[in-house]
């Protein structure tokens, strides 16, 4: 087995300032590292985003010439105590949803969209589901 441990989530975004803005102000992400305007390292609990600009290193073509691009279905989720708050929240400050909410015998979930595309589900656990409640402060955990 090689030895290796979590490291990050690492999106594409077309302007690291606005995706900055938009996971701090809105889910409380706090700024890690940023070395410089095309790279931030943002976190929240474990969980920690790469945001890679169009110049950064980590945005460069693959071997094929394959041009890495914002958006697609892998997401992160972030754990809600209260989703009907958080998506009321989220709407007046405009952001932008996938789908409405949907319920499963998990708990009830809707995706978001950062500003380059790139989704963000929120996910409300039902009671007895088996998943951790929310915790921390704020309608976002």
């Amino acid at each position: 087995m090689t030895d290796c441990h979590a490291g990050a989530v690492r999106y594409q975004v077309t302007d690291v300032d606005r995706a900055v803005a938009f996971y701090t102000e809105h889910f409380g992400f706090r700024v890690v590292r940023r070395p410089g305007p095309a790279f931030a390292s943002i976190a929240k609990d474990a969980l920690t985003l790469w945001l890679s600009g169009p110049n950064s290193s980590g945005a460069r073509p693959l071997a094929d010439g394959t041009r890495q691009e914002p958006g697609g279905s892998n997401r992160i989720v972030l754990q809600v105590r209260d989703l009907n708050a958080c998506v009321a929240s989220l709407r007046t400050h405009g952001v932008q949803f996938r789908n409405t909410a949907e319920e499963g015998p998990g708990g009830r979930q809707i995706q978001a969209e950062d500003p380059d595309g790139n989704p963000v589900e929120l996910f409300q656990p039902a009671e007895g589901s088996g998943f951790p409640a929310a915790t921390g402060g704020g309608s976002t955990g």
